[in-house]
């Protein structure tokens, strides 16, 4: 008896684990039926069986087609019958997808990322004015607070310019004499700080009643 045992690590893989190992078997069987006829009943049978199996998706556009794609992959393109839709074909369900063309930007000052640069590029676009000043001095606050993490230490403005005017290809220039200065480094590296719960009304706190009696 105990040699009959089967385990799964002796059991053939299983293609779509999610109907289990008795529609496998049962496809299998229907791909040993020699006669056309029986064979397409019983391929019928088993895509009722695997439809009862997943009722939430019957609502779905093309579930039938599904189905049959589905039955055709458990049994690894074997089962010849007449099938309602077109036999999917074997190379074209696992041909690898084309590889993705990822952005390969190296940019020189890395600690300020792709998004700067990005948007130094709309600035460029930008018509002279009073919005393209306030989105250049929003570009350098940022960019000043970025060096900032990168680097601890204290940046003078000068350095924030010349990157500026570098990074937008000479086309945007400020420097130390314009009239709107960047943010003070320790204004921008300053982090919120937590309020603390205060009673309205002036009350004393609940910590010198920790100790008193409650009966």
């Amino acid at each position: 008896m105990i040699d009959q045992l089967e385990y799964n690590t002796e059991r053939e893989k299983l293609i779509i684990p999610e109907y289990g190992r008795h529609i496998q078997k049962m496809v299998d069987h229907a791909i040993s039926i020699e006669d056309r006829e029986e064979r397409n009943k019983v391929t019928k049978a088993i895509i009722g069986v695997m439809g009862n199996l997943q009722p939430h998706l019957r609502d779905v556009p093309d579930f039938q087609h599904k189905l049959w794609d589905q039955i055709q992959i458990i049994a690894d393109f074997k089962l010849d019958v007449d099938s309602p839709y077109p036999k999917p074909e074997k190379e074209v369900l696992f041909a690898k997808p084309a590889p993705l063309g990822y952005p390969q930007n190296h940019p020189k000052y890395r600690f300020y990322g792709n998004n700067i640069k990005t948007m130094i590029d709309v600035a460029n676009t930008w018509e002279e004015g009073d919005m393209k000043t306030a989105l250049v001095y929003t570009i350098a606050n940022h960019m000043k607070k970025c060096f900032l993490n990168w680097n601890k230490d204290t940046v003078e403005d000068q350095v924030i310019f010349d990157h500026l005017f570098e990074l937008s290809e000479g086309k945007i220039r400020l420097n130390e004499d314009s009239s709107e200065d960047l943010s003070a480094s320790g204004d921008l590296m300053r982090t919120p700080s937590k309020k603390k719960y205060t009673k309205k009304g002036g009350g004393r706190s609940n910590s010198n009643n920790r100790n008193r009696k409650r009966y």
